[in-house]
């Protein structure tokens, strides 16, 4: 499954007046980032940027002057995005702004069961909060330090990991972080290969001795030709 998950910033908080002036997504495949992102600044045209807005996320009108409009963009929007789901943070402001922007161009908008809210799914899972980025990058330890105004490529990217941590944990974390724990790589012929660590203690066996006995008397039962015997020492 393909995923975007991606951020916007806008001029202010209205849809219908306001317009979106920056976009920033990256891409998740089975919750797997696959290095690819979009980034774009956009024009406003006419609609300054609020001062509220401006002190979230710090991007000036003159900044934006030589920015292309948002119609000169969507195409590169729509092709990044193609089926993938769309997954913000508090996604209904996100995709009233990015609906907003498609039906000034006359465009259909993108259908809610293609869209994943991760604060919905936030506090669905924590629901004692808080649930902000900031919040769920503290609860699961991840590094945004660098994050001293909003800004929608590093807010998407702090999303994905949280996101994949909410979803199951670190194993398909963003190159973004550090180094997985309990992995080394070594030299093989030239190539670097990653390998997993031992556990300090092995798990306990989940078997229970009865059940351990049943299953062998039911493999001496099946023969010598019987595939288990590729694997289990007579006896077993």
């Amino acid at each position: 499954m393909r995923e975007i998950i991606f951020d916007t910033e806008t001029t202010g908080l209205d849809n219908k007046l306001d317009r979106v002036i920056e976009i920033g997504g990256v891409e998740l495949d089975n919750h797997f980032p696959t290095g690819r992102t979009f980034h774009v600044y956009i024009n406003p045209g006419d609609r300054a940027v609020h001062p509220e807005a401006l002190a979230v996320h710090g991007i000036t009108d003159d900044f934006l002057k030589d920015k292309p409009r948002f119609e000169e963009v969507v195409e590169q929007l729509v092709d990044f995005f193609g089926d993938a789901r769309w997954v913000a943070h508090n996604a209904t402001f996100d995709m009233g702004f990015i609906n907003a922007e498609f039906a000034r161009l006359g465009r259909a908008p993108v259908p809610a069961d293609k869209v994943l809210d991760t604060l919905a799914l936030a506090r669905r899972k924590h629901p004692m909060g808080p649930n902000s980025l900031d919040a769920l990058c503290r609860r699961y330890g991840i590094d945004n330090s660098h994050r001293t105004k909003h800004g929608a490529l590093l807010d998407s990217e702090l999303l994905a990991e949280v996101y994949i941590e909410m979803i199951g944990g670190r194993q398909a974390a963003l190159g973004l972080a550090t180094a997985d724990q309990g992995r080394a790589d070594r030299q093989e012929d030239g190539e670097v290969v990653t390998v997993a660590s031992r556990r300090p203690r092995p798990l306990p066996p989940r078997l229970s001795e009865a059940e351990r006995l049943a299953h062998a008397e039911l493999v001496g039962k099946l023969g010598d030709k019987a595939i288990w015997a590729r694997y289990e020492p007579p006896g077993t």
